[in-house]
């Protein structure tokens, strides 16, 4: 993905899973316009094969495979557009997983969803996914968030660095 200057998301490469925004699953070997994203201020793609923007307004668009409620809303099979993320507004930041998102608002809460097999998404591995954003409780005056194949990274305020997810090598 890349983002140009005038705020249009371009895309390229492998297109399986319609994270190219497309509207359709043929790949796509040069640059070419994500369909009906305008506007966009970030842009994030998951190594799960989906994209994400986060508008100026704060809003969060996404598109591709949604297989764990990556892309924030109730598609099994994903989609090849942008749509938006419901229930989340004012974010300042998105950054995507190998299966999960998460999201910081400017109040500095943090809101996750998707794939959740290593309890990436802060609620204590509760559920193996889910498909609507929530907000990590406990984590606020963040401001600054990374996330790793399967494990989320956030910087408070503070400078104290907290941490949620897979450890199988002492990534935490």
């Amino acid at each position: 993905l890349a983002r140009k200057a005038d705020g249009t998301v371009w895309s390229w490469g492998l297109n399986a899973n319609g994270q190219l925004g497309t509207g359709n699953t043929g790949n796509r070997l040069t640059p070419g316009q994500v369909s009906g994203l305008t506007g966009a201020a970030a842009i994030g793609g998951g190594t799960g094969d989906f994209s994400l923007a986060m508008k100026p307004d704060g809003t969060v668009w996404a598109w591709g495979l949604n297989n764990y409620g990556q892309l924030g809303y109730q598609i099994p099979t994903g989609c090849p557009t942008p749509l938006q993320v419901g229930g989340l507004t004012s974010v300042a930041a998105v950054r995507a997983g190998i299966g999960h998102t998460l999201a910081l608002k400017s109040d500095g809460t943090v809101w996750t969803w998707g794939m959740n097999n290593y309890g990436q998404l802060g609620d204590g591995g509760a559920v193996p996914e889910r498909a609507t954003p929530l907000q990590v409780s406990g984590l606020t005056g963040i401001k600054a968030i990374a996330s790793g194949g399967n494990f989320v990274m956030a910087l408070k305020s503070d400078g104290t660095v907290w941490a949620l997810g897979w450890n199988a090598w002492g990534m935490l």
